[in-house]
């Protein structure tokens, strides 16, 4: 007589229209999403409501499920949905499907906030309970789904168990929410910057790649990174004498002190890391110091960094590098941004004679991800594998999770449509014609 028992009141969703008003649009979502959790349905009951004060009225409807039911309701002069997903585990344990339902159904609705319930039901003394479904009582949560629009269309995003940090800078809104995924995720401006989870996928590639190439980094200008991720990676190159970071908001770099450390792994503590507050275009432009690497940590090119993957400011940061010097910064989303991506490569090829587009996939945005580095001497495709160990191993370069030198030439090739993206059109492989953005067939 064990049961999961869930419930969520979602709000101000950004969905369609469609699903909280149309019949059809509404009934197959929720066929579709149980079928996928391999639930099994046995029957379905719907009900719409009249219009009221001139607007469509919302639908009541229950799947009925051999191990129990879906039930929902929607009220579409809230923008708000009511789920009801119970089910049985006395015979097996459904709690994965369930969840994996009520998930499905949340994330298509999309709200900005939720209320959940998770109440474990039945016999909680009973000798074939699963130990961890014995607590009295349920898990009762206010959560948040922390979403990131990729483009005008599409969106990812992930559900908060709670918000640690909200703050509103002089610059921008910075926070930091505590998730199951991921562990601690930070975002400005409501853009997902990095998380404890999978902050190793952006943060190794954005720096081992060019740092490795190069054969004696000491000295490197950090443009934003205010988490401190990738100064972490730097410092693990016992040759880097000195790390510049130039970070436009102090409060990014407060926030990240108190609940970052797992990225950042003290890093503002070592000595040879010096923080400079203030416009990293400002500080390109007027600095007379030197440098082996520059890595642009920066949000993506639609927010107020936009001026800072430009071919100006492109030629200011080459002026400012030693002979050998790299450049290296991530360029967006190919399948979602693919005409920032193509512009930002074609930026890069106007200033630097070396330019080496990277693609790998990041899980905190959803997608597949470009980064590349740029430089007129060191090509870093140019270097074999055993050039790479040698140097990793001199370095005792160790803790890493994603790069290795066996990976190294995989990031840099590229899918043909990253290709056809980031590579002038005659060097670009195959034949088939550039599009500006993947859609459906």
């Amino acid at each position: 007589m064990q049961g999961l028992h869930l419930t969520g009141d979602l709000f101000e969703c950004g969905c369609s229209a469609a699903l909280l008003t149309d019949l059809e649009t509404l009934s197959t979502l929720c066929r579709n999403a149980t079928n996928d959790s391999t639930l099994t349905i046995v029957d379905d009951k719907w009900h719409v409501f009249p219009d009221w004060n001139g607007q469509p009225g919302g639908i009541t409807g229950t799947i009925l499920l051999a191990e129990s039911h879906l039930a929902i309701h929607t009220w579409p002069e809230r923008s708000g949905v009511t789920l009801d997903v119970y089910v049985c585990n006395f015979t097996a344990d459904n709690t994965g499907k369930a969840e994996q339902l009520f998930d499905a159904l949340t994330m298509a609705f999309r709200p900005k906030s939720q209320v959940v319930n998770r109440i474990i039901r039945g016999d909680l003394a009973a000798d074939d309970a699963p130990p961890a479904e014995k607590p009295a009582g349920g898990d009762v949560a206010r959560s948040e789904l922390v979403f990131d629009w990729l483009n005008a269309h599409s969106g990812y995003g992930y559900t908060a168990t709670a918000k640690l940090a909200d703050i509103q800078s002089p610059y921008q809104r910075v926070e930091v929410y505590d998730t199951q995924q991921f562990g601690k995720l930070f975002r400005l401006d409501e853009r997902l910057m990095t998380s404890e989870g999978d902050e190793f996928f952006y943060h190794e590639c954005m720096t081992h790649p060019a740092a490795l190439a190069h054969p004696n980094p000491e000295s490197i200008l950090v443009i934003g990174g205010g988490d401190g991720g990738s100064s972490e990676e730097l410092l693990k190159h016992p040759s880097v004498r000195r790390i510049v970071m130039a970070e436009l908001d102090p409060v990014v770099i407060d926030i990240s002190k108190k609940w970052l450390g797992s990225i950042h792994k003290d890093a503002f503590d070592d000595p040879r890391l010096e923080v400079r507050i203030g416009d990293g275009f400002e500080y390109v432009k007027s600095t007379q110091e030197r440098f082996d690497m520059i890595v642009l940590d920066l949000t993506d090119p639609d927010t107020p960094a936009f001026h800072l993957y430009s071919e100006e400011f492109f030629r200011m940061c080459q002026r400012i590098l030693k002979p050998g010097g790299m450049l290296t910064l991530h360029l967006g989303s190919p399948v979602y941004q693919a005409d920032t991506v193509s512009r930002n490569a074609a930026n890069l090829r106007k200033v630097f004679r070396h330019v080496a587009p990277m693609s790998l996939f990041i899980p905190l945005y959803g997608s597949l991800w470009c980064l590349a580095v740029a430089g007129d001497s060191i090509d870093p495709r140019s270097l074999s594998a055993d050039t790479l160990t040698q140097r990793t191993n001199d370095r005792r370069i160790e803790g890493l999770r994603y790069y290795y030198p066996g990976l190294h030439q995989a990031l840099f090739t590229l899918p043909l449509f990253v290709q056809e993206l980031t590579q002038p059109p005659s060097s670009a492989s195959g034949s088939a014609p550039r599009v500006p953005q993947l859609r459906a067939a």
